[in-house]
């Protein structure tokens, strides 16, 4: 498989990214200058990366981006109407691919991006997803986050069958798998790695469930329950303080991949591609690499803490599936009752 994803990714880069010239890319880059502006939807609420690649963006080519961010089916609505009624308001779509794959293209309203010199950064896996009309920029994380007080050291979990332990029955926080989230991510990868039954078993534990993340994290860290999953590793770093730690399992961890596209009638179309070139290029990828997020290219230039290297490089626990997503809020509304 890994074999004929490189090969897939060798027939493909060369042809996304080359589908111009140098001297056709600094044309892309002038007219971006002169639009001088880009309009971002974002189905990722986190101003810590937007606000630093914006502004790394602006430093770069002084063109300025406003982000709208909101969940990302409520931003797919606001999409199609705004097509609808010819109201083009949005240059750059920064979503979850799950959500990207599944019908927004049905609409009409992505775009070809026409080519971006900065994919042929990706890794081969990464690449064997982009086409030309998505390319991903980097991945979500998740794991296991803990209240280091209440949790011995040698009870720490370690991987995500310790959460099965009959010693955490009715003491695990979990992000509701039953609606759209993480939740929803580590249902559909732990069924698909572990099977059912590891999810009858931890339905069986009682957990509490929640639908706010930074909320959950917050009522763990106060020491309201000691177990907290999946934790969006990114969001650690507001928590280092108090005690808690968090844990990539043995397994691997679960996780979801975020791309760009370039959005039918942008109101600033060379900007949208610049800038979506711009999340794939050194600056940008290294901002998500040092908030605790998977990164999406070969290499960077810039030197990462052994910490930050672990999680922008964190081991898959499967790859994505985004075919059956229906199916397994169904099996999850069915076991978590």
């Amino acid at each position: 498989m890994k074999k004929l994803i490189s090969c897939i990714a060798a027939v493909l880069l060369p042809a996304m990214a080359q589908a111009q010239s140098p001297a056709e890319w600094d044309k892309v880059i002038e007219a971006a200058k002169k639009e001088g502006k880009a309009v971002v939807y974002s189905g990722y609420v986190s101003p810590e990366t937007h606000n630093a690649i914006n502004a790394e963006f602006k430093k770069k080519y002084g063109i300025s981006v406003d982000v709208l961010s909101a969940r990302g089916g409520e931003l797919r609505e606001r999409v199609r109407m705004e097509h609808q009624t010819n109201r083009f308001l949005v240059d750059v779509y920064h979503m979850a691919i799950a959500i990207t794959s599944v019908g927004l293209d049905s609409d009409k309203t992505i775009a070809p991006h026409g080519g971006l010199p900065n994919i042929a950064n990706l890794t081969p896996d990464m690449a064997a997803r982009a086409n030309d009309k998505m390319a991903p920029i980097f991945t979500i994380n998740y794991g296991i986050f803990y209240n280091a007080q209440m949790v011995k050291p040698e009870d720490a979990p370690k991987s995500w069958h310790d959460l099965l332990d009959p010693k955490w029955r009715g003491k695990i926080m979990m992000d509701d798998p039953r609606a759209s989230g993480g939740g929803r991510v580590f249902f559909h990868m732990t069924y698909d790695k572990f099977g059912r039954n590891f999810h009858e078993k931890l339905a069986a534990q009682e957990p509490t469930f929640t639908r706010d993340y930074n909320e959950a994290a917050r009522r763990v860290s106060r020491g309201e329950y000691p177990i907290y999953l999946p934790l969006i590793f990114g969001a650690f770093d507001k928590f280092r303080a108090l005690p808690v730690k968090y844990v990539i399992p043995e397994e691997g961890a679960t996780y979801g991949s975020y791309g760009i596209s370039v959005m039918t009638n942008a109101p600033h179309p060379n900007a949208a591609r610049l800038l979506a070139d711009f999340y794939l290029g050194e600056e940008a990828q290294a901002i998500y690499a040092k908030t605790g997020h998977g990164i999406v290219v070969k290499s960077l230039k810039e030197k990462l803490s052994p910490e930050m290297e672990a999680l922008a490089r964190v081991k898959p626990l499967v790859e994505e599936d985004f075919s059956r997503i229906d199916q397994h809020f169904k099996n999850a509304k069915e076991i978590y009752k």
